[in-house]
Formats: structure tokens, sequence, C-alpha cells
């Protein structure tokens, strides 16, 4: 019988969780942090002067919320593991609405959305609770998803309680998709159970190869691997007043003594309707992944106005001609996508390479990054890295650490990165480029992507030979188990600790089916005898 080899570590603070309750009296008690939609700017502060004390509120200090006349105006909160609505769905706050404060024929109401905040478009499998609200007293407006009328933005999302992918509260008053004014002041926001959340996780250790080129042999690049991005954006030129035509040409990238060769070039080149006075290759990986470590083993082109980058965009970019678009996953903008930029280097500035990141927060004018320097880029191989871990970004060359992202809040603005991101290999050309240029190479000894490892087993002898197949799975999945497990409790959770099925190992060989899952990283927990055992299933 085939046999998999499993690498095997400690797991067990992984599956060890506190309860975290979710609520807010604005006096300095709570446990949520407020923002705002970044494409919809309001105002709003959490330690506002209660301007009307009385009735059922005696607060001193409440959070004002202030629309200005925005069209889709709301407040929200993310949360840091999602909710179990099945025995505990209740949502309450107390609110007060000044006739003074609003303009407009609008209904006075406010409604409480349910969203999953790590979609591009967390709208769209929305649901909702609306409630109308009396002017000028405080009222407590409770939003109760097994028993009052909610709204599923899509009419065939299932019943609210029965779903676990909700870690987002959006608070909107007086409606959307108007331009009326409102203020309103809230308080004692309260969530009538707790979530889990993990207990001293640990860092990662991200030891188990999972994908990788080597780039041995020679000729053209490997497609099962790599697509070439050659369409151009709308205009017919590349971001940043790039110069250059990207081509699918051997001329431009190639494979041979064991490297990948990605050549800038000058010469007149035409391709969809305009003519260029230079080439390049921009290579998307058909890999795609959430958290681990990235390296790759390059030398650098040299030259004022070469540009050359190692770097990651958000699978779900909506970008014309780029391979995940093509493969039907662009929903989503850049920044809202994120970029990670591994290694970028410019000619103008030859012994300089910088890591960077863009976001919601930061972008255009970036303002999250940092280098370090070396003088030997494009003459000696170096190995740019990234350490990509749900607590931070890490980046390093020759495992000297120039650069750290680890943002104090993690949200959709600062943090899109709980999602997969594929790779970029390209050498870009800029206006600047100097008169003599003739080519120059990026070449790339390898690429390789680390996860952890599959299997966490607290007693590996007693649990040999438990087979999962494939894994990484896409719909079903396959557990195989020696006799001695025959009726082992098995658990499935998410990373962030909340149980999505629970069953009995009743035969040797079992299928689960896990299409309605999320792409990503799940635990699997064996429990027999009062022993455990973890595994890692990986979801595409």
């Amino acid at each position: 019988m085939h046999k998999f080899i499993f690498l095997t570590f400690l797991f067990s603070t992984l599956l060890m969780f506190s309860q975290q309750t979710v609520e807010d009296d604005f006096e300095g008690n709570g446990t949520i942090t407020w923002e705002q939609d970044p494409t919809q700017i309001i105002s709003f502060d959490v330690a506002f002067s209660n301007q009307n004390i009385g009735g059922i509120n005696t607060s001193s200090t409440v959070l004002k919320y202030h629309d200005d006349g925005k069209q889709y105006a709301n407040i929200r909160f993310n949360t840091s593991a999602n909710f179990d609505l099945s025995t505990n769905n209740t949502f309450s706050l107390k609110i007060y609405i000044p006739s003074s404060g609003i303009t407009g024929g609008q209904p006075n109401q406010i409604s409480l959305k349910l969203q999953d905040g790590t979609l591009g478009q967390p709208w769209i499998t929305q649901s909702e609770i609306i409630k109308p609200v009396a002017l000028n007293t405080w009222q407590e407006v409770t939003f109760d998803f097994e028993n009052d009328t909610y709204i599923n933005l899509d009419g065939n999302s299932p019943d609210p309680i029965t779903r676990t992918d909700f870690n987002r509260i959006v608070l909107q008053v007086n409606g959307e998709n108007n331009y009326d004014q409102v203020v309103a002041y809230i308080d004692d926001f309260l969530y009538d159970g707790t979530i889990n959340t993990p207990v001293n996780p640990g860092n990662p250790v991200y030891d188990n190869l999972v994908w990788s080129d080597e780039f041995d042999g020679n000729g053209a690049i490997n497609s099962t691997k790599w697509f070439h991005q050659t369409q151009l954006p709308a205009g017919g030129g590349w971001y940043n007043g790039e110069v250059q035509h990207y081509t699918n040409r051997t001329d431009n990238s190639s494979v041979s003594n064991g490297a990948l060769k990605i050549v800038a070039k000058k010469e007149s080149f035409t391709n969809q309707g305009y003519t260029k006075q230079y080439t390049s290759a921009r290579l998307n990986s058909k890999f795609a992944f959430t958290y681990g470590r990235v390296e790759i083993r390059a030398k650098l082109p040299s030259g004022v106005g070469t540009w050359p980058a190692i770097w990651m965009l958000g699978k779900n970019i909506n970008e014309a001609g780029a391979y995940w678009q093509t493969e039907g996953f662009g929903t989503t903008n850049w920044p809202y996508c994120g970029e990670i930029d591994i290694m970028e280097h410019w000619g103008s500035n030859q012994n300089f390479v910088q890591s960077a990141m863009h976001t919601p927060s930061s972008f255009g004018g970036t303002i999250n990054h940092d280098g370090q320097t070396i003088s030997t880029v494009s003459t000696e191989f170096h190995t740019y890295a990234l350490e990509w871990s749900p607590e931070k970004m890490v980046f390093s060359v020759d495992d000297v650490e120039h650069y750290t992202y680890n943002p104090t809040t993690k949200d959709s603005n600062t943090w899109p990165f709980d999602v997969d991101q594929y790779i970029l290999l390209n050498i870009a050309i800029q206006p600047s480029i100097g008169a003599s240029f003739v080519q120059s190479s990026m070449e790339i000894d390898y690429v390789r992507v680390y996860q952890e490892s599959t299997a966490a087993v607290a007693d590996e002898n007693w649990f040999e030979e438990v087979l999962l197949y494939p894994n990484p799975v896409k719909d079903n999945l396959t557990i195989k188990v020696p006799a001695h497990l025959l009726g082992a409790k098995a658990t499935i959770y998410s990373l962030l600790g909340q149980e999505l099925n629970l069953f009995v190992q009743k035969e040797s060989t079992m299928n689960v089916n896990l299409s309605h899952y999320k792409k990503g990283v799940y635990i699997l927990r064996f429990e027999n005898n009062n022993k455990l055992a973890t595994y890692k299933i990986f979801k595409m």
C-alpha cells in the first residue's frame, strides 16, 4: 500500500481558543475597532460627549455618526473570527436621532448588515435586518437573525443562522442610495454570544515546499506554471508611463543553463495596433496561495530606466489580460486586491533594492516600504524572500531582513492579504531609459513557495497511515484510516477556530464534500481514546 509520509511537528496551540465578546460601551471598555467604508468617507467619533443624557441612556460618551450626504455611507467593524449564529444570533444597540440632524424624506431607520469582509465585494452575500427608529429619544434596537425578517441580497443565500462566513458588521442609518444628511448617536453595541479567537497560535513554520520552478531545460518557459501577460491596458500604454511591449516570444523570456532569462530589448515592435521601441516580458504564475514563504534567487538587469520587479497581486484583481482574470476570478480593482512588492530595482539607483506594500491605505505615493543596499545586484545571484503570515510580512535579501509590514489594525483598508495572491516577474522600461541601452536581462535561478507542513500529529505512531487525498482538494476529500481509528471523532475547523463540520469516521475510507468551502486552509482534528491529532487541508 502506498504510504504518505508527513513532516510532523507539535501543533496543539492552534486548536486552543478563547471566547471573546463583541461589544462596545464607548466608555473605553469595548472589543471593537470601528472604521468607515474607505469609498464613502463619513465622520464618526467613538468618544463623543453625550448631549442627550436621559431615559434609557445615562452614559457620558457615545458614538457620533455623521453622514454628510454620501450615497452609501456606513460605519463597520471586522471580527477576528467568524460568528456562529446557530446558537447566538442577536445584536443590540441604543440609538438617538435628533430631528434637527436629518435632511430629506428618507424613512427613519437603522440597518445591520452581516458580511464576509474577506470578499472583494462583501455586500454580494450579505444578510440584513432593517428596524424603524423614532426621533429625539433614546431607544434600544435588537436585530435577531433567527426570528426577525431579514433580507439576503442574494436570494440564493441560505438562512443566516446556518452560515459560518460572517465576520463584518455594517451599520447604516436612514438607508442607502441617497444623498441626504444624517446625524445619529449610538451606544452600548452588544452581540449576545462570543467568538472563538486563537490563543498563542505561535509563529508558523513554512518548511513544506508546495510549488516551485527550478528552470531546468532549455527553450520556452513551462506553460503549465507561467502565463505571458501581453494585453495592453486601455489606452495602449502600461502603467506608470512605461514604454515597453510585453511579448510571449522566446526573444524576451526563455530558459537556458538552469535559469529563466527575462530580456528587455531595444527594438521597434508593433502589436495590438501600437508600435513601441522596447520589448520585455511579464509572467503571471498559474499558482496562487495564502500565507507562506516565497524565495526567488535572481540576478538583476542594469541600465538607467530599467525597472525589474518580483511581486504579487491578489488573484481577484480585475485587470484585463491577467491570467486569473481570464480564469474568471477578476472581481476587485487595484489597490483593493492588495499588492506585495518583494523586490523592486531601478537602474537609476543601481545598488538599492526595495520592498513595498500597496493597499487602500497606502498606494500611489507609497509610504509602506524599505530596502537595503547591495553592491552586486546585477553581477551576482541573491535570494529575495517574503515571509507572509496572518500577522505580518517580513522581507529579506540573503536572510538579511530590511522591512516588516505589521499594521496595528488589520482590516480591508490595511490588510487585503488574507486571500490568494499570485507571483509576477517582469522588467518594465521607464521613459528615462538611456539612449545607449540595447538590452539587459533578469536571470532567475529558481522560484519556490513554502507553506506549513500538511500534518501536525500529537501521537504520530498512533495515527500512522492516515491518508488525505487529494490535498490540495477542490471538491471531495477522501480520508483513509487504519482499523484502530474506526469510530474516531473528526472535526473540521477554520483557521480561526470555528467548528465547521463534525462527523464520526465509521468506515476505513470516507469522502467529505468540501465544494461549499471557500479557498484556504482548514484543520482536520481526530479524537479517539483521549488522543488527538490534527492535519491541514488545503482547499483550492
